[in-house]
């Protein structure tokens, strides 16, 4: 179950998790913890097991658009759906027609696993291609 985490942002476990998803510098992890917090169109959930907090997922509504902004999971907890999960609780919660994440190489083959299409930006940082991914969701039936 998705909790919402966005109060407890600059707390040790959460900010860990910023870590894993930006360039991990104090810069880049205050970066994105600034802009939650000045941001309420950003939200941020965090994923539970037990007492242990092992992900989260930061994203933006835009009209019908969620844009994840941040994903990450705990590396002893990788490779296990928590990731996937995330992604379709917040697809079940928010309702969005489709969803966007912008990547690197390393994630490109998680995004694909779950049916997003990947299109390569190029080289949008000297020596590092980055990726959009995009789910197109289904439309439920009355």
């Amino acid at each position: 179950m998705l909790l919402n985490i966005k109060n407890y942002i600059r707390k040790p476990e959460t900010m860990e998790l910023i870590s894993y998803a930006v360039f991990p510098d104090d810069r880049s992890i205050e970066q994105a913890i600034q802009q939650y917090e000045a941001n309420d169109a950003w939200q941020l959930y965090g994923f539970e097991d037990g007492e242990l907090l092992v992900g989260l997922i930061g994203f933006e509504k835009m009209d019908d658009t969620l844009l994840i902004r941040h994903i990450s999971v705990i590396p002893e907890n990788r490779g296990l759906g928590y990731g996937r999960g995330m992604i379709l609780e917040v697809l079940a919660q928010e309702k969005p027609a489709r969803v966007v994440a912008e990547t690197d190489e390393e994630a490109v083959d998680f995004y694909r696993s779950i049916g997003f299409e990947v299109h390569s930006l190029g080289e949008l940082f000297p020596g590092v291609e980055r990726f959009r991914c995009v789910y197109e969701a289904e439309e439920e039936e009355e």
